[in-house]
C-alpha cells in the first residue's frame, strides 16, 4: 500500500504542476489565481492519502513549480507553501483521522471546512507580514480580492473534487482508502 500511496502522491505532485501550465496556456491574465488549478491535486491528495501526505503535497506543489516554471512568482510562493500546505493536512485529517467519510456529505464538509481554514490561514500570515513586518502586501484587503477573484476556481474545487475522489475510492485503487470508505 505504501507504494501506490507514494505513487498516487507524484501523481497529485505532478497534476499540481502540469494543471497550472494548461489554464496559463489559455493566454488568460491571470489564470493561477482565477482557477486555482493547483489546489485540485492538493486537496485530492489530502483527502484521499491523509494528512501527512497532504502537508507534503501542499509544500511541495508551489516551491516545485517556482523552481521549475517560475509560478507562483517570488512574492507569493510562501503565502502559497503556507496556504496549500493547510489544505492539504486539514482536508486529509478531516476526512480520514476524523472520519468525515461516515458522515454523509462528509467529503464535500471536509473540501469546505478545509477551504475556509486555508484561507484563514492564508489572511493570518499575509496580515503578519503587512501588519507586522511591514511587507507592502494589502494585508487583509489582498485576501478578501485573492478570495473574490477565485471564485471560480472554489466552485470548480466544489464541483470535480468530490467527483473525482469518490471516483478514485470506488474504483479502489488505494484499497486502504476505499476499504476505510466501503465498511462505514
Amino acid at each position: 500500500m505504501r507504494t501506490k500511496k507514494l505513487t498516487f502522491g507524484a501523481l497529485c505532485l505532478a497534476l499540481s504542476l502540469l494543471l497550472p501550465q494548461i489554464f496559463h496556456m489559455t493566454g488568460m491574465q491571470q489564470a493561477g489565481s482565477v482557477f486555482l488549478p493547483m489546489h485540485i491535486p492538493v486537496f485530492i491528495g489530502g483527502l484521499l492519502l491523509g494528512p501527512v501526505f497532504g502537508l507534503f503535497l501542499g509544500i511541495f506543489a508551489p516551491l516545485t513549480s517556482f523552481v521549475l516554471t517560475g509560478m507562483p512568482s517570488v512574492d507569493r510562493v510562501l503565502f502559497m507553501v503556507v496556504e496549500l500546505a493547510t489544505y492539504g493536512t486539514v482536508s486529509g485529517y478531516l476526512f480520514q483521522h476524523l472520519q468525515f467519510y461516515k458522515k454523509k456529505m462528509g467529503l464535500v464538509i471536509a473540501l469546505v471546512i478545509s477551504m475556509i481554514i486555508g484561507r484563514v490561514v492564508y489572511g493570518l500570515v499575509i496580515s503578519i507580514a503587512t501588519y507586522i513586518l511591514g511587507i507592502p502586501l494589502g494585508g487583509i484587503m489582498a485576501v478578501i480580492a485573492a478570495t473574490s477573484t477565485g471564485i471560480p476556481g472554489i466552485i470548480i474545487q466544489l464541483i470535480f473534487v468530490p467527483g473525482i475522489v469518490t471516483a478514485i475510492i470506488k474504483g479502489g485503487y488505494l484499497d486502504e482508502t476505499a476499504t476505510i470508505t466501503k465498511n462505514a
